[in-house]
């Protein structure tokens, strides 16, 4: 079975250390601390670089040296991303710039004024380009596992005033399921990470990047189950301070599909559109855990 746990890495020191950075001498300053950080853990963490050497070597058939050199370079988009993130939700400063891909469609998705569920994945950086969501001008509901450890969770509070969206934390009870559909009747957006399940989670194994990997069902089920418009939604950090978001054309259960169906057309459509967004930007893939390994 994948192995991850529902974890997230790093301690509350290391996010202070590089906070401080940033509020007093920059971003580009912080990033540089930060290759030195990327440069541990592409060394002594021989676990997660095993299995992200896999993906380039086997998955992406990169040559044995430029698997080896993205290793590090993924290391040190993750660690990007993690500032960046703090960065604009803190809002410290605006050294970001954004071109939204399919701005159309969100304004198609908010205007329908049913609410709506954004499906994305474990790749780029959402959570920067989540913050430019306000203007579908409704709240922003994320559905997550809970796996950040609390020290941490408590001090990104403090510093970024709060989180910029409402947590939806998934739960065995599935009361989370209550919450989304208590949402969705007020209008809101739902947005849920659909390439991670725990032990236990129902999924099914679908071809992506030449060999079956196993995605939740949840994510698609939860989708179905509701009569509201779906969109594949992705962001990419496309230089030091450039993302590219691209968000998908919304879609909605036909009069003659099934809820079955429509939860397996929407799988079909996310690792389609997972593959295709992967093999432009190889090195933001930030699963380190064997993503292809058999039940």
């Amino acid at each position: 079975m994948p192995e991850w746990q529902g974890k997230s890495r790093g301690n509350k020191l290391g996010y202070k250390i590089f906070i401080v950075v940033c509020n007093t001498v920059g971003l580009k300053p912080a990033y540089l601390l930060l290759r030195f950080v990327a440069l541990y853990y592409f060394l002594f963490s021989r676990k997660s670089s095993t299995n992200i050497y896999q993906y380039f070597r086997h998955r992406l058939k990169f040559s044995w040296l430029k698997s080896v050199v993205n290793v590090y370079r993924n290391y040190y988009r993750f660690g990007q991303t993690l500032l960046d993130k703090i960065v604009v939700s803190a809002g410290m400063s605006k050294p970001f710039t954004f071109h939204f891909d399919g701005e159309e469609n969100l304004q198609e998705f908010g205007s329908i004024g049913k609410g709506g569920i954004l499906l994305s994945a474990h790749v780029g950086n959402w959570e920067v380009a989540g913050n430019f969501l306000q203007r579908l001008n409704t709240r922003v509901n994320v559905v997550m596992f809970d796996g950040e450890h609390q020290q941490i969770k408590e001090y990104i509070d403090e510093v970024t005033g709060g989180k910029k969206f409402h947590i939806i934390v998934i739960k065995e009870d599935m009361s989370h399921v209550y919450a989304i559909a208590e949402a969705l009747q007020r209008n809101e957006v739902i947005c849920i990470h659909a390439d991670r399940f725990l032990p236990g989670n129902k999924t099914k194994r679908c071809r992506f990047l030449g060999e079956d990997a196993s995605f939740p069902l949840g994510p698609f089920q939860i989708a179905a189950g509701f009569s509201v418009p779906v969109a594949i939604t992705f962001a990419f950090k496309e230089t030091a301070s450039h993302y590219h978001f691209f968000g998908g054309k919304p879609m909605q259960r036909l009069d003659d599909e099934s809820k079955a169906m429509f939860s397996e057309r929407l799988l079909t459509t996310f690792v389609s559109d997972l593959e295709t967004k992967i093999k432009m930007y190889p090195e933001q893939w930030f699963n380190y855990y064997n993503f292809w390994q058999k039940e």
